[in-house]
């Protein structure tokens, strides 16, 4: 088995990705000595430095990179070595411009970017095994390597090109997946407008059509498009197992940003020896904290569970949103540890040394342009030292309460063209019902919907509009096995090739939800409905969606109390087994979804943890290390925070029993008795 941690490291990650070549040879001395002051353990190198790795075609200059591994090495620091596969130089597009990607509507992208890159290329193919062989023959032995970093974020910006190779590519593709011609036909209903194909060369990319194209294309095409990069992954991983057996390969995802959601990191967790994340910040008014929170909790669960990295994120602000605030203070000690207490085994930063050029040259950094003399870098010192009081938890796993459902293909089927409604949107949905269970102070593991869950006491699924029959019977399972399900509206509709399930709706979750939905009807802009309990007087609102359901062994919970399905169910509860499922037949905003996750979480046993403030974050670590208790404080007011035992806080050493103290803005981490 290859290692899955990172080699000869011995405490948490801490450090960035380190770009010597954009500065000269006389800093470098002065990077070093300034690492160690701040605890730097180990550095991203080499990750854009192809072209200075390979001037010109078949000439190498490896110089530059045997003084600064050497360097490292020297002063105790580990590097993340990347293969610079991201970013091909400005003669290799000379010599093929094929390996430009080209947009649905035909035009060819141009060099003077990153990840520019057709991924059907056999020239980018050639090209990028040649350096990965001469790196890993060159550095694979070499006593600063730690992990081999292949390639930089898959799928940001570009994944998937509709060139003629990727065409006759996509052909043996799906000849593969579906064996003939005819399967595919089936597969997509293309006796629908008359699309019926007779031989492979017939079938192109879904380019740009007059009206919508075909769904179930579309559909197969981000698997191909997905799969073919991860090909590209696999053939540079597969060199450096090789040649440096006994270093772990990984490459960065990016779990949880929009930017990169045309990746199925189920898959993709699956081929890492150590699953990574980069994670920024969205400042866009949401509560960040909550955000970061999901990602990382997305990011161990790709991960099995087990601990993880973070590879990068920022000290503060970042230069891509239309707007780019700095982080207060204290927030990135706070972003930085909430990710540890969520499985990561250290935090890593875009990136070590500010640029002065480029076009990342307003991206915060380690050191800034302000220098040492700096807030942000006295932060970045103070955070190295907490890391390292952190190193004994190395190993140990976060507990979770709850899992949520998560499918990537179900996304990508979701977003294709002619929905019912412009406003259902499947990320808002996930992101609702996690902010809740957040609120809630309940720590989430996600789960493919196929996946085992009876380690769970609550799942809950946010948006699942692509389920598979065995989705769906693994779903009842759950139930009847005493599992608590919570469902979200417009799921189970479709199949893997994005067909209807037979019958009504919600197709291969009926029978665990035990009712049939006749109708949707879509509600209006800014149109809302009030939603009345039958057993109570709570009432709560929804927008954007309303159901006409038929309860078939469902009993109703919450009524339409007026809208188009008014004095209809609109949330239901159905007992099967020995658990129950609810559905939820409208969108609710966080604190009226409140009202039902915490009638679910009645059902499936789980306390209330009243006794937490709001934004007080809670998470637990634990293994043969010990548990480890972190809290961290979201808010401007000091908190306390009650413990089951007696510990040690690890930041300032004093034992404590009771209650923790959390000074406003602080984190805190208890190695509990």
């Amino acid at each position: 088995m290859p290692e899955t941690t990172p080699t000869g490291l011995h405490r948490l990650a801490y450090g960035g990705d380190y770009n010597p070549e954009q500065w000269p040879e006389s800093v470098w001395q002065e990077d070093v000595r300034l690492m160690r002051e701040a605890g730097v353990t180990m550095v991203s190198v080499g990750i854009f430095s192809w072209a200075r790795l390979e001037p010109e075609p078949g000439v190498h200059d490896f110089g530059w990179l045997d003084r600064l591994l050497d360097l490292l090495h020297e002063h105790g620091i580990r590097a993340d070595l990347g293969t610079p596969t991201v970013a091909p130089p400005a003669w290799f597009y000379r010599a093929h411009p094929e390996a430009l990607p080209v947009t649905r509507e035909g035009t060819r992208y141009a060099f003077g970017s990153r990840g520019a890159i057709c991924h059907s290329s056999p020239a980018y193919h050639a090209a990028a095994a040649d350096i990965t062989e001469r790196l890993a023959h060159r550095y694979g032995s070499h006593p600063a390597l730690a992990l081999w970093h292949v390639h930089n974020e898959y799928g940001v910006p570009v994944s998937a090109c509709y060139c003629d190779t990727c065409a006759d590519r996509f052909r043996h593709w799906l000849d593969a997946r579906y064996g003939s011609v005819g399967a595919v036909n089936d597969a997509w209903g293309t006796a629908f407008w008359g699309q019926h194909y007779t031989a492979y060369d017939q079938i192109d990319p879904p380019r740009v059509t007059p009206t919508v194209g075909n769904p179930a294309q579309q559909l197969d095409y981000r698997r191909f498009a997905d799969a073919t990069m991860r090909d590209n992954f696999v053939r540079e991983r597969d060199i450096l197992h090789r040649l440096a057996p006994g270093v772990p390969v990984t490459t960065n995802f990016m779990t949880a940003l929009s930017q990169c959601d045309s990746v199925d990191y189920w898959a993709w967790g699956r081929e890492v020896d150590l699953v990574t994340n980069d994670h920024y910040l969205i400042t866009d008014g949401r509560r960040t904290q909550v955000n970061l929170a999901m990602a990382a909790d997305l990011t161990r669960s790709v991960a099995g569970g087990a601990p993880w990295l973070l590879l990068e994120h920022s000290t503060s602000g970042v230069n891509w949103q239309p707007r780019n605030p700095a982080k207060r203070p204290g927030e990135m000690a706070r972003n930085s540890l909430a990710h540890v207490a969520r499985g990561s085994e250290g935090a890593m930063f875009f990136q070590w040394r500010q640029s002065r050029r480029g076009a990342e040259k307003f991206h915060s950094a380690m050191v800034p342009h302000a220098g040492t003399d700096s807030r942000v870098w006295r932060e970045v010192v103070a955070l190295g030292a907490d890391l390292g009081a952190l190193a004994g938890l190395r190993g140990t796993r976060t507990v979770a309460d709850a899992a949520m459902v998560w499918d990537w293909h179900s996304w990508w089927a979701q977003s294709l063209e002619w929905r019912p409604s412009e406003d259902l949107d499947a990320r808002e949905r996930a992101d609702s019902f996690y902010e809740t269970l957040w609120d809630r102070h309940l720590t989430v593991d996600f789960a493919h919907p196929e996946a085992d869950l009876s380690a769970h006491p609550l799942v809950v699924v946010p948006a699942l509009y692509l389920t598979t029959e065995a989705a769906g019977r693994n779903l009842r399972s759950y139930v009847e096995n005493g599992g608590t399900l919570v469902v979200s509206y417009f799921s189970g509709i479709v199949d893997e090739h994005d067909a209807v399930h037979p019958g009504a709706h919600p197709g291969a979750l009926r029978d665990v939800l035990g009712l049939t939905v006749e109708e949707w009807s879509p509600l209006g802009e800014g149109e809302t409905v009030r939603l009345t309990e039958r057993a109570g007087d709570r009432a709560l609102t929804g927008d954007v969606w309303t159901e006409f359901v038929v309860p078939r062994g469902a009993e109703t919970v919450w009524t339409y109390a007026d809208g188009p399905a008014a004095g209809r169910p609109a949330v239901t509860r159905h007992r099967l087994g020995e658990g129950t499922a609810w559905y939820v037949s409208t969108r609710l905003a966080p604190p009226a979804l409140d009202a039902i996750i915490g009638a679910a979480c009645e059902d499936a046993g789980i306390a209330a943890r009243s006794e937490l403030p709001r934004d007080v974050e809670v998470v637990r670590r634990t293994g043969e290390g010990g548990t480890y208790l972190f809290a961290l404080n979201h808010t401007s007011a000091d908190a306390k925070v009650p413990l089951d035992g007696p510990g040690t806080e690890l930041f300032g050493g004093e034992a404590v029993t009771g209650h923790l103290a959390v000074p406003a803005g602080a984190v805190r981490v208890v190695r509990l008795a």
